[in-house]
């Protein structure tokens, strides 16, 4: 879904921000194919060196470059990409707002951005679900591959991510033309 809405086309410079190993930049260099370029960026050197191996495996070397980065300081020119993703690092940014400036920033005009992530349900129903989906299995599961730091974040991560009409205004003021939340999963 968030490389269908970022609009990605074949022959398209893309950008894959917090791109971790590298999920939704694979993706990506599938979808713009061998005239397209796609960029993972990360802070995370150990997570771009898998991505580079993941993306050897696959024979997308040709189209795909791992640049370490901060992604409140992206050390793109502006205007560089035709579209952006982000896959679950907008909460974990220290300032969300100047990270969605950032993107604004890089992306050329006309172009779109598509952020997954997890949110913070506005119904109890749903708070309560998520906090047992996320205590029940996620962490359990994190535990058994023996990554229990590496996920401890997430509920506190989640709990103070703004809710989705607050991350469109966040977005509507780092100037994006629109910008639309899609809650899933109820």
């Amino acid at each position: 879904m968030a490389v269908d809405w970022s609009g990605a086309q074949r022959g398209m410079n893309v950008l894959d921000v917090c791109c971790g190993s590298g999920d939704l930049a694979l993706l990506l260099a599938r979808r713009v194919g061998e005239q397209g370029q796609v960029t993972g960026a990360d802070f995370a050197v150990e997570q771009l060196a898998i991505a580079a191996r993941r993306a050897l495996t696959k024979g997308y070397t040709a189209r795909t470059e791992w640049v370490e980065a901060d992604a409140l300081n992206l050390p793109f020119e502006t205007a560089q990409f035709d579209a952006l993703t982000m896959g679950y690092g907008l909460r974990n940014l220290v300032n969300i707002s100047k990270g969605l400036s950032e993107l604004q920033r890089v992306l050329k005009p006309g172009g779109k951005v598509a952020i997954l992530d997890f949110h913070r349900p506005s119904s109890a129903v749903s708070q309560r679900f998520q906090q047992w989906y996320l205590d029940a299995v996620v962490v359990p599961a994190a535990k058994r591959c023996g990554l229990t730091d590496e996920y401890a974040y997430i509920g506190p991560s989640v709990d103070r991510f703004p809710i989705g009409s607050e991350q469109v205004d966040l977005a509507i003021a780092a100037d994006f033309d629109r910008a639309v939340h899609y809650p899933l999963l109820g």
